[in-house]
């Protein structure tokens, strides 16, 4: 074991990381892009419960990896649960590409998908957090380039699905296009693993104890039968609006619990770092509130009252289709994140970075303008009821930035404030205060639900624009919750740095 890792740098094992990563991203957000769509356009849902469907769905997306991360440090294996979530992924988009428009069926696949994820999200991070262990002065650099592969696999797939529904719709002269699109999600997921297969070698020396200890086949399949059975439970949830309620309050207190029981348990050097993580997963949470606003409220925001034709001084240049305007997300961070890479680096050399603490209120003030440009959408409208495309690429690439400070460095942040031997747990812990916010992000995108019988973009323009307001000035008032929380965050940092450089002190008290 010990023997190679000098001869596998460390980029090379990232890169591993990053392309499996970019691919299940690819499969995710190819799906997430038309889901909402797909609810309420193929299976008839009004608005209300497509976003509540969705939104119970991502929570449990993303509260999954609290047991994935569990799996990976004691049970499979860090780098075999990685792997084991991406294969479930792969068969959970092939469910939804068999044509059905039961419902029901397609509970069960996102309860497969659930599962997957669950699996493979928490380890792939905690992946990279082995890499750079005890390399502090690289790694928001290497997580901001990770977060990057989420946006360029996010990227090729939002653009790509739509137009493969419409291209096979309009082929066929059926529904099939949806599936086919679901289809393009599975078979990234293929190419992942594939790739994979042959750059495994480069993460050989990287992993939990056991990853380095023989395969058990029997865990497998104890994981398997488990997760078979978490599938069937995720899907009656999201059958389910009161029961997703419960299990979202039941999240929320057993997270409060977690940090709590580990503060309490850990060693007095280490109880700093986890405050600080503790804080920041709480300032998370609000942050992903309005994140999910882009697959529910924004998506139907661009379907209903957005132009799709981009124009420059009156000069048409192209149109896009609904679905796809989801990609001006990752375009901007694509664009943003090597600039931020750099800018952590440089002033990291000169010792004068900003703390995370400052970044996530700079982060949060930025969500805010976005927030507010959307709201100012009335202003710009190329016809009644229909906004400017500019006003989603101006909105999305501030909302961008603001994630790229905020989201971008939550899984920094437990790579730095948590010890190693609660890694993966704790990637799977912050993973469950997104997930909350997903579920309260969709209950927030029904403020703006239309009715099924208004269908005049004249009269829901205004009832977006109304809620992109209000959520500009929460975003306001999050921006001044965070700057208040600088200096205990200092002191906190502090502390824990102080306590991270003498282990042996740590370890006695």
């Amino acid at each position: 074991m010990n023997s190679i890792a000098p001869t596998v740098s460390k980029t090379r094992s990232f890169s591993t990381v990053f392309l499996i990563e970019m691919w299940e991203r690819f499969g995710f957000y190819g799906m997430q892009a038309l889901i909402v769509y797909y609810m309420v356009q193929r299976l008839g849902f009004d608005d209300v419960r497509a976003n509540l469907v969705w939104s119970a769905a991502a929570a449990l997306i993303y509260v999954a990896p609290a047991i994935g991360g569990w799996v990976g440090d004691g049970i499979l294996g860090t780098r075999r649960t990685m792997l084991t979530g991406a294969v479930i992924l792969a068969i959970g988009y092939g469910l939804i590409t068999l044509p059905s428009a039961n419902p029901n069926f397609l509970y069960f696949s996102l309860g497969v998908i659930v599962v997957g994820n669950g699996l493979f999200k928490p380890n792939a991070g905690n992946l990279v957090r082995k890499i750079y262990e005890g390399d502090d002065s690289k790694i928001d650099s290497a997580f901001t380039i990770y977060y990057m592969a989420v946006n360029v696999g996010s990227t090729i797939s939002m653009l790509l699905t739509p137009w493969i529904k419409d291209y096979v719709n309009n082929l066929y002269q059926n529904e099939f296009g949806w599936h086919a699109a679901f289809g393009v999600c599975s078979i990234g997921l293929i190419v992942g693993l594939v790739n994979y297969f042959f750059m495994r070698a480069s993460l050989a020396h990287i992993g939990s104890d056991p990853d380095h200890h023989p395969f058990n086949a029997m865990k497998l399949v104890k994981v398997l039968v488990v997760g078979a059975v978490l599938a069937v439970i995720a899907a009656f949830i999201l059958q389910h609006e009161q029961v997703a309620k419960w299990f979202v309050i039941l999240a929320a207190i057993a997270l409060l619990l977690i940090f709590v029981y580990l503060i309490v348990k850990s060693q007095r050097g280490e109880r700093a770092g986890l405050a600080a993580a503790l804080i920041l997963t709480l300032q998370t949470i609000f942050f992903f509130i309005f994140y999910q606003q882009m697959p529910t409220s924004l998506a139907l925001f661009a379907l209903r009252n957005t132009d799709f034709d981009w124009s420059v001084f009156g000069v048409h240049l192209f149109t896009w289709l609904p679905g796809q305007y989801q990609a001006l997300n990752p375009i901007w961070i694509m664009i943003l994140s090597p600039i931020l890479a750099w800018i952590y680096t440089a002033a990291g050399k000169r010792g004068k970075d900003l703390s995370i603490a400052s970044k996530f209120a700079l982060g949060f003030a930025m969500v805010a303008a976005g927030y507010f440009v959307y709201g100012m959408a009335g202003n710009f409208v190329t016809e009644p009821g229909k906004a400017s495309s500019w006003v989603l690429i101006w909105g999305y690439g501030l909302y961008s930035l603001g994630e790229l400070l905020v989201s971008g460095l939550g899984l920094a942040m437990i790579a730095r404030y948590v010890p190693a031997r609660m890694g993966g747990f704790m990637m799977g812990a912050y993973y469950v205060g997104v997930g909350i916010s997903q579920y309260l992000g969709g209950l927030v995108a029904n403020f703006a639900a239309v009715p099924q019988n208004v269908t005049d973009p004249i009269q829901t323009l205004p009832i977006y624009t109304a809620l992109f307001t209000k959520l500009g000035w929460a975003g306001v008032v999050c921006t001044v919750i965070a700057v208040a929380m600088i200096w205990p965050m200092k002191r906190l940092s502090a502390t824990h740095s102080s306590h991270a450089a003498r282990p042996d002190i740590a370890a006695e008290q």
